[in-house]
């Protein structure tokens, strides 16, 4: 087993804190993003709106989870382990998982054969989905 990622936050606090962390790395990230698909001052102020950093706020902060990647039997010591409410998506028939656990006794899980980055990565928005959307909107 092993983990990837910078952060798991102990609880809602810290979450919204984290997620008002990354608030100005999602601003400057998508301004230069604009400059470099070269939007002139009119086309940034037009497409460039609140809701287009608030995604890139959102996908940073998930892109920073820490995530548990380990095979099954790792995933199932674990569980026996957690107390709380584990979602798990993905296929019973292969041999890898990787799991988040959220502050507030709820985990996601989801497994796969292969392809671990993109494992992580589908996990990432799946726990930003789940389990901290509500949390940082709620500040």
């Amino acid at each position: 087993m092993h983990t990837v990622g910078t952060f798991t936050p102990a609880s809602a606090e810290e979450a919204r804190d984290r997620y008002a962390e990354v608030g100005p790395a999602a601003q400057t990230v998508v301004r230069e993003v604009a400059k470099a698909m070269e939007f002139d001052r009119e086309e940034y102020d037009d497409r460039v709106t609140g809701d287009v950093v608030e995604t890139a706020r959102d996908a940073l902060f998930a892109s920073l989870l820490e995530v548990h990647v380990g095979t099954r039997e790792e995933f199932a010591d674990w569980r026996d382990e957690y107390d709380g409410e584990v979602t798990t998506v993905g296929s019973e028939n292969v041999d890898s998982v990787v799991w988040h656990a959220g502050p507030e006794s709820d985990a996601v899980a989801a497994t796969f054969q292969n392809e671990e980055e993109a494992a992580v990565a589908t996990l990432r928005r799946q726990a930003f989905g789940r389990l901290y959307r509500e949390l940082v909107e709620a500040n």
